[in-house]
């Protein structure tokens, strides 16, 4: 079976390509994934923008509300890392509504991937770090207000401590927040998780797995979960500008076979968004990002 892929082409604000947040990853991810015959017609799917109702389970109502008619305050914008105008506000509407979107797919079908999100930074009130709206805190909120699981695990692989979804959740004891990281990246202020890992300045394949390795049976053995949302983020990889760490291409893909094996074996649904990744050799970094898919795809 093909795997489930949710994208939209307004996944791509359009930003200039020398900005600090490489927009054009997203299009170009998607040309790497059809090259590969990943994104095929019948396992394609593009989400409608969020409603509100969503947003605001997991974000301040006035917050959202900002966002949605783009009036979001200078000092907010400064903090998200660039102004929050129509593009913007209908592209994270779009990437919030594709994680909820491949939630729900992966219950179906075992998994599926979005080709956006892991917005970790996003907290109940307000956006920071690149991150407008927090699709996977969103998505597990809605997926518990509608029953449609009872407990959520989220394993939070990007090389930034996942702040927004732990503050999100710190009060929700059915979703397990899990994040390992750098431990000298950003954000300075880090919001403790259910379980955070910190990791030093250029730890690499070896070491990184290492530690991963002994970590998943524990998370795995820790509740009944019936969804597992991974946020495969590539800013662990050594030319990464903002990362720190060292991971090679090949420990990307032995990171993503470790996690999704792992749940896959044990019958867990898996949601899996992409996380951040920023080097300025944009078309190198949607190849990073197209691993995660890859390796989706050998289980779908």
């Amino acid at each position: 079976m093909a795997l489930q892929i949710v994208h939209h082409p307004d996944y791509d604000a359009g930003f200039a390509v020398n900005h600090r947040f490489p927009m054009s990853k997203y299009p170009l991810l998607m040309a790497a994934l059809r090259a590969r015959g990943l994104a095929v017609p019948e396992a394609l799917s593009m989400p409608e923008p969020a409603p509100a109702a969503w947003l605001k389970l997991a974000h301040a109502a006035d917050y959202v509300d900002q966002v949605l008619a783009c009036e979001v305050p200078a000092r907010i914008e400064r903090e998200i890392g660039f102004p929050v105008g129509q593009r913007v506000s209908l592209r994270a509407q779009l990437a919030t509504a594709g994680t909820v979107l491949a939630a729900r797919l992966a219950l179906k079908h075992g998994i599926a991937c979005n080709a956006a999100g892991g917005s970790h930074h996003a907290r109940r009130a307000q956006g920071a770090g690149f991150c407008t709206f927090n699709d996977v805190a969103v998505a597990s909120l809605a997926l518990l207000l509608e029953r449609a699981v009872e407990n959520i695990l989220i394993v939070d692989l990007d090389v930034h401590q996942g702040d927004g979804t732990a503050d999100i959740l710190k009060d929700e004891p059915r979703a397990f927040t899990f994040s390992m990281h750098g431990e000298r990246n950003y954000p300075a202020r880090k919001i403790a998780s259910d379980l955070d890992v910190a990791l030093p300045d250029g730890t690499g394949d070896a070491a990184y797995l290492d530690r991963l390795g002994a970590i998943l049976p524990e998370l795995s053995a820790s509740g009944r979960w019936d969804i597992a949302f991974y946020n495969a983020g590539v800013d662990v990889h050594a030319e990464d500008r903002l990362g720190r760490l060292s991971l090679t291409d090949d420990g990307l893909r032995a990171r993503d076979k470790a996690v999704i094996g792992h749940f896959r074996a044990r019958g867990i649904p898996l949601c899996g968004v992409i996380g951040g990744g920023y080097s300025t050799d944009v078309p190198a970094l949607a190849q990073r990002h197209a691993i995660l898919f890859e390796v989706a795809a050998g289980f779908a």
